[in-house]
């Protein structure tokens, strides 16, 4: 399952070990406890290799310790698909399950922990069009779908087989159903299974083509780079700041001299004037010149001290002499980074717990009115950790967004995959709402993402450099964006119901209230259910 993410973007992979997972919980029918095992430990081989850039300079305990937690949610994930796959198409039920539990873990605790959804594995994968008409979250259904389909008609297939072989034909019996009927079905929902990309593709039709628009606009996204690395990149705050003037003046430069093109506007990244130019004049003054020179506003990422004594993440819209026109507050701020709950608690365990910051979240709305030079183009703001929720990229986009911007700050995680990881979100997220998202990182990775989710351009790490394109800009919504969160609340209650169904059906407590032929009562002993298996 790891090997499925970036950069490695082995996407079958995912396909293969969620297939593989569907066997260990549903054939068999195991028990509860070996449910939950299961999925604990498959959560720790995931998470583990995953996760490492989260200690890369706070030493290993934060890494391990996230890694546990959501290897309970996989616990979890491992009881609830044990006992629903009891029931007709098992397939069906672990895809069910398995976007219940993503759904959890990404809004508990403390906000929840969106990486490693199965969703975000298939950027080079033939399952990616599903974002387009069910989102993120019916991604990673088809994805876990798939793999649990393909892994459900090779169990049948084998299993007919050995009947044949042992017994001469397939014949019925009271106790083993006869295969052929679960083989036809296995293989009618694999099929369906196949043909979703191609209907997610004609339940959108207009993105057929998501790269050709009326609408176009030129853009320039900055990379100015950081001195070092590490987590005391901040104590080079002005070096920061001058680093992306110097690249937008290079910018400015060519454009003078007819060798680029005149953007009609600038992206900066996340902390790009951790300078707050609002309240220093020198900074003001610097931004301002790069704007002027270059002839465009710029998007500037920064952090305001604001009256209450809490900073906010914030993005500017710098127009030249003229200043701040727009102000974007980040809205879903970084737990253990921008802020860190229980405090107290926390820096019992790290001497790093008191670096968090003690940032508030902002309010309004999610879209930047940038005055282009072409004329205005309302971006969509999702800042760094944003773009891993469903609902930031869908607000934006419901508020007008032609575009989509994600700045971004990876100085603080070194040469990890990290970077990468949270690149291929940026792809989905393209695909999703049809916008081109524009990356704009301090060290790299910065991207520009098509709205089909390819990358045009994509600079280096820890390399000084400018992505400029002329992107499109679209209007209209795609079904995901239309449903909304639908999707997910239709997969997440069918998957409660289809739980607390089975439970009552399905497992030793149905019994107290059914009695059911064959079952063994008596103390001391283990309860089977009528086909042999174990609660």
């Amino acid at each position: 399952m790891w090997a499925a993410f970036p950069p490695r973007n082995l996407w079958f992979l995912a396909v293969a070990s969620l297939g593989l997972l569907a066997v260990a919980v549903g054939v068999g029918r195991p028990s509860v406890r070996q449910g939950a095992w299961v999925g604990f430990v498959f959560g720790l081989a995931f998470f583990i290799p995953l996760l490492p850039w989260i200690g890369v300079y706070v030493g290993p305990l934060p890494w391990l310790a996230l890694a546990a937690v959501l290897s309970i949610f996989l616990a979890l994930f491992g009881v609830m698909a044990t006992v629903t796959m009891r029931l007709p198409v098992p397939p069906l039920w672990f895809a069910l399950c398995w976007v219940a539990v993503e759904t959890a873990r990404s809004s508990f605790p403390f906000g929840g922990f969106p990486w490693g959804r199965a969703a975000f594995s298939q950027v080079d994968g033939p399952l990616l069009p599903l974002a387009a008409a069910v989102g993120a979250p019916g991604l990673s259904f088809g994805v876990a779908l798939f793999g649990a389909s393909a892994a459900w008609l090779l169990a049948m297939a084998v299993q007919s087989y050995r009947r044949s072989a042992a017994d001469g034909a397939p014949r019925p019996d009271d106790r083993h159903p006869l295969q052929s009927s679960r083989l036809r079905t296995a293989m009618v929902v694999f099929v369906l299974v196949l043909v979703a990309p191609v209907a997610a593709i004609a339940l959108t039709p207009e993105s057929l083509d998501k790269t050709l628009s009326p609408s176009t606009a030129t853009v320039a996204v900055i990379q100015g780079n950081v001195p070092r690395l590490g987590l005391d990149f901040n104590s080079q705050r002005r070096a920061v700041l001058d680093n992306h003037v110097k690249e937008t003046q290079r910018l400015a430069a060519a454009v003078h001299a007819g060798t680029t093109m005149r953007p009609d506007l600038v992206v900066w990244p996340e902390n790009a004037s951790d300078i707050s130019p609002l309240t220093n004049p020198d900074a003001a003054q610097e931004i301002s010149d790069a704007s002027l020179a270059v002839g465009a506003p710029i998007l500037v990422g920064t952090l305001v001290d604001n009256p209450d004594g809490r900073y906010t993440n914030t993005v500017l819209t710098w127009q030249g002499a003229h200043g701040p026109v727009g102000r974007y507050d980040k809205h879903i701020v970084q737990p253990f980074g921008e802020y860190l709950p229980w405090r107290s608690f926390f820096r019992l365990f790290s001497s790093y717990a008191d670096m968090a910051g003690d940032f508030k979240p902002g309010t309004g709305s999610s879209v930047l009115t940038v005055p282009g030079t072409s004329g205005p183009v309302r971006v969509g703001v999702s800042t760094c950790w944003e773009v891993a929720f469903d609902r930031s990229a869908r607000a934006a986009v419901d508020q007008g967004a032609q575009l989509l911007y994600v700045p971004t700050n990876n100085a603080t995680f070194g040469r990890t995959e990290m970077t990468y990881q949270q690149l291929a979100m940026s792809q989905v997220r393209a695909v999703e709402h049809g916008r081109t998202v524009l990356v704009a990182a301090t060290s790299g990775i910065s991207a520009i993402v098509a709205p089909d989710g390819t990358i045009t351009a994509q600079s280096e790490f820890f390399t000084p450099d400018t992505l400029t394109a002329r992107v499109v800009l679209h209007s209209q919504k795609t079904l995901a964006t239309r449903l909304g969160g639908w999707p997910t609340t239709v997969l997440v209650v069918f998957a409660i119901c289809g739980f607390l169904f089975a439970i009552a059906t399905r497992t030793r407590l149905s019994r107290r209230f059914n009695s059911m032929p064959g079952a063994q009562r008596g103390n001391g002993t283990t309860t089977k259910e009528p086909d042999g298996s174990r609660d």
